[in-house]
């Protein structure tokens, strides 16, 4: 969304029809090297949703939307407008999620690791996400969705805060779909975070060692009262998690698309369920 998102008209790319989605696959080699391997699985666009599709909805779609920058350096843009545009990518995946009766969207909007980048870039993505509140809470609150933030907030500017908790009063009474933004967010860091918590419990007699169970480290996590995402959607192509949900994901059906996030759309989050449908989950059974 910030590091990855931002508003501007939906562009059409000249390949737009082609088969473009890929997923990623491991095997190994026969000197036992792993090596990565690429299927495509689905087109870029699909104009409707199918009733099959429909009728097999992931409960809850975590999205890593990258490829911003690379979207405005092809049009010699500057990046933050790279940002703008993805906003409308983030608008528009909201709504559909919405409408289509998805219960939890987490789009992984700022990451620890991003606090690194220029400070000009940075602060003008703080800028831009409390514009972005403003501007879109009202909608948010139209089409009945709830607001939820995942990661180190404390680390966002004070402003930043303010605006954060004001807009999720404001949808707290929402029953719709839940949108979590993961802001200042790394899973190793909610991992340790959640380590830390347990031990302080051990520490004060509060907790035994031999009941640590997966439950009760997951009711440490950030995520206690989120159900883990059955859809992980990348966008840019990139064969990689980034630190991303590390904990939650570990049944997740991953799709990877070379789409550029703020070329994402209705069409491409389509094609990117069909695909979902088309999965066989077997969480380690048969």
């Amino acid at each position: 969304m910030f590091d990855r998102l931002a508003g501007c008209m939906e562009r059409r790319q000249p390949e737009a029809n082609t088969c473009r989605s890929v997923l990623l696959h491991f095997a190994l080699t026969s000197n036992n090297q792993p090596v990565t391997c690429l299927r495509q699985v689905v087109s870029a666009q699909t104009a409707h949703l199918s009733p099959e599709a429909k009728a097999s909805l992931p409960r809850h779609v975590a999205i890593i939307m990258d490829g911003n920058g690379r979207w405005a350096r092809q049009r010699h843009l500057p990046r933050i407008e790279g940002h703008r545009a993805g906003a409308e990518s983030a608008r528009i995946v909201i709504r559909t999620a919405g409408e289509l009766g998805i219960k939890y969207l987490t789009l992984y909007a700022f990451s620890v690791e991003n606090w690194n980048r220029p400070k000009d870039e940075v602060d003008a993505l703080m800028k831009y996400l409390v514009h972005y509140l403003k501007s879109e809470t009202p909608e948010l609150n139209k089409n009945n969705v709830r607001l939820e933030i995942i990661g180190q907030t404390y680390r966002l500017p004070e402003v930043v805060q303010e605006h954060l908790k004001k807009s999720i009063a404001t949808l707290s009474k929402n029953n719709g779909l839940t949108l979590i933004m993961a802001l200042s967010y790394g899973g190793r860091t909610e991992i340790v975070e959640a380590a830390r918590s347990i031990a302080q419990q051990v520490k004060m007699g509060e907790l035994d060692p031999a009941d640590i169970t997966e439950q009760v480290f997951a009711q440490h996590l950030y995520t206690r009262n989120i159900p883990d995402p059955d859809l992980l959607i990348r966008t840019s192509g990139e064969m990689r998690i980034s630190n991303f949900l590390l904990w939650q994901i570990s049944y997740a059906e991953l799709l990877v698309t070379p789409t550029l996030w703020p070329d994402f759309r209705k069409a491409q989050f389509y094609a990117a369920l069909e695909e979902y449908n088309r999965r066989h989950r077997r969480f380690g059974g048969l």
